[in-house]
């Protein structure tokens, strides 16, 4: 099955595919053994900037070695893809999907730009995700100092001239660690609306990590600043994913946050700990059991994914 029909899937059965991001073995380890072991599909994600960091050769051979290793239905993709060559470049890497992020353009140029990769995407067997709206926050090379919620009539013709197979909507999440300066809020409103303009098409929240006050607690009784961090209710993602079409949410600052906290706590248990297979070890099993509560206590792709 391509991630498509996993989409559909979604849609039908009310469910969401969790795109958690990575950056190195450890991380990427701990989001394929949660997979794993509670049978669920996964989408791994690798921005620009974590493809720059680990270089394309490696990201070939992670792509190769999961597939060979992982009896899961598993799809590589590109978070983020600002221009054509980024996204070029991955689908020749061999990933199984890539986001184009023409959120910045003016409208007629987002779709222009995104039905380009769309159409080479396609032409390769590659899913496309596109995005229309802004989200505020930063994550590694992207960034926007303002939110701009997704125009539900903007939304129908941006699908249907650019034939993209998801759409990244903003319904008020944002990039980042600091997602809310007052209760969260999520736009569920204009999200219906969407709906009712392209029903049982597939949208994808970006910027959806929870941000535990128990691991910012953590972090900080261990040595950390983190102040007035705020992130998504996991509430709110699991009526997005289960009442409302969306069936893919992106996970990044989570993983971040558990690998600070897994390591600050190690050292502070093991501060003459010079093994790093048994630090970077407990933040794979960290990231392992962050994935597994998404996959099993939100997303809930580990018992109502298609077969």
């Amino acid at each position: 099955m391509k991630l498509v029909d996993y989409y559909k899937d979604a849609v039908e059965k009310g469910y969401a595919i969790g795109a958690f991001n990575f950056c190195n073995l450890e991380s990427l380890k701990g989001i394929l053994n949660s997979a794993q072991k509670n049978n669920s599909p996964v989408i791994v994600a690798i921005s620009s900037g974590a493809l720059k960091y680990m270089g394309e050769e490696y990201i070939k051979g992670f792509i190769y070695a999961s597939k060979k290793t992982y009896d899961i239905p598993m799809f590589f993709h590109l978070d983020h893809g600002k221009d054509y060559e980024i996204c070029a470049k991955a689908i020749s890497l061999g990933f199984d999907s890539v986001m184009i992020d023409g959120s910045a353009l003016e409208f007629n140029e987002n779709v222009a730009l995104t039905k380009k990769v769309a159409d080479l995407a396609h032409s390769h067997g590659v899913q496309c995700e596109g995005e229309l709206g802004r989200l505020l926050g930063t994550e590694d090379e992207h960034t926007s100092q303002e939110s701009l919620y997704t125009s539900p009539e903007e939304a129908k013709e941006f699908i249907e001239k650019t034939g993209v197979d998801s759409l990244a909507i903003a319904i008020g999440t944002s990039h980042g660690i600091h997602k809310f300066s007052g209760e969260p809020k999520l736009a569920f409103d204009i999200l219906e609306k969407i709906q009712q303009q392209v029903p049982l098409f597939p949208f994808v929240l970006h910027g959806a990590s929870s941000v535990s006050e128990q691991t910012i607690m953590d972090i900080n009784n261990l040595g950390g600043t983190i102040k007035r961090a705020k992130g998504v209710p996991e509430s709110m993602l699991e009526h997005a994913c289960t009442k409302y079409n969306v069936c893919k949410i992106n996970v990044d600052t989570d993983i971040r946050m558990e690998t600070t906290r897994s390591l600050r706590k190690y050292f502070k248990e093991i501060p003459d700990s010079v093994d790093t297979k048994a630090y970077f070890g407990t933040v794979q099993k960290g990231i392992e059991e962050l994935v597994t509560n998404k996959i099993c206590n939100v997303f809930h792709s580990n018992n109502k994914a298609k077969e």
